[in-house]
């Protein structure tokens, strides 16, 4: 009977966090977020920080909080974003990071639900007459150093017997701004990303993206290994995205639906008791979240979407009923 009760004390030490009280008794979530990439995480023309990645971080907030205001957010390079998380100087990391094996392994974080599903692309000038990848034999391609890009890069010329001269950097920006000034002939990296920075060229219409996409990059948000139920809520908090646009809810007609008879809604809404006792959360967190920011579709389609400048199809970021990969578990 007493190692039962050991037993139990231990695995109630494991899984219980301090990450939510920390977070609530600061009064506000530390997000890492890009140095600024749009559409994902900048700041815009008034200092505000907009984009794909920050709407989660307002999400969480939502979630926690009741108001998507109360984010810090730390502006990260590649370089600094697996060490700032593991550190504590942010609380999750929502910074168009790809989960890989050996990220979720070896660097003491998890990965939760993939925001955004990419590949990684080539953009070239126009004027170069190259239409596919498989015509950079020989060239020269900036990447950046420290990524999974890189290595991609090197990988997908090796294998189709290509020759590569890399010109590698640290940072995004001196990337971009040595393909812009002609150092090398392509430049690479998610194809959501080469749209990003194609937008802010002054003739965005001198690129072009090729249509080869060479791998598969889940962007998901991360947090540090040993918090569960952290761990659940910004896992379940992605979800409540997926599932509300699923349901048809969004941040217009959210209302209309309190008085649904639809158990799924009814559960999801907060009116059936469950879903925010088991993550520790404010019952009607899920609605919350979908009335004062949307379901992933308008978030999507408000940052990166058709109507936005970067003019993203949803493709593998549909909903899976639409062919897509975006799918959410159960809520009860």
């Amino acid at each position: 009977m007493k190692k039962l009760l050991i037993l139990a004390l231990l695995s109630t030490s494991i899984f219980a966090g301090k990450t939510l009280d920390a977070i609530k008794k600061r009064g506000s979530l530390k997000c890492g977020v890009s140095t600024g990439l749009p559409g994902f995480s900048y700041p815009d023309s008034k200092g505000n920080w907009v984009g794909i990645d920050v709407d989660f971080c307002k999400a969480l907030s939502i979630a926690i909080f009741g108001n998507g205001s109360r984010v810090k957010y730390v502006s990260l390079n590649a370089q600094q974003r697996f060490t700032a998380l593991q550190s504590g100087e942010i609380d999750v990391l929502s910074r168009n990071t790809t989960n890989t094996l050996s990220r979720d392994t070896s660097t003491g974080l998890n990965f939760t639900t993939p925001l955004y599903y990419d590949g990684q692309a080539f953009m070239v000038r126009k004027k170069s007459g190259i239409t596919s990848a498989k015509q950079l034999n020989g060239a020269s391609v900036c990447t950046q150093q420290g990524t999974t890009t890189e290595l991609n890069m090197s990988d997908y010329f090796r294998a189709n017997r290509m020759k590569l001269r890399p010109v590698v950097f640290e940072s995004n920006d001196e990337v971009v701004q040595s393909f812009v000034k002609g150092r090398c002939d392509a430049f690479t990296t998610d194809a959501s990303g080469l749209a990003a920075e194609r937008s802010k060229f002054k003739k965005p219409e001198d690129f072009v993206i090729l249509p080869e996409i060479i791998s598969k990059e889940p962007l998901a948000p991360a947090v540090r290994q040993g918090d569960d139920e952290w761990f659940d809520i910004v896992k379940w908090t992605m979800f409540a995205l997926i599932q509300a646009e699923e349901l048809g809810l969004n941040s217009k007609n959210v209302d209309t639906f309190k008085k649904s008879k639809d158990p799924r809604i009814k559960r999801f809404l907060g009116r059936t008791p469950g879903v925010g006792k088991s993550i520790n959360l404010d019952e009607k967190w899920a609605y919350n979240v979908v009335k004062k920011l949307g379901n992933y579709g308008e978030i999507y389609e408000a940052n990166i979407g058709m109507n936005s400048p970067l003019k993203l199809k949803r493709g593998l970021n549909s909903l899976w009923t639409n062919g897509g990969l975006m799918y959410s578990p159960p809520f009860r």
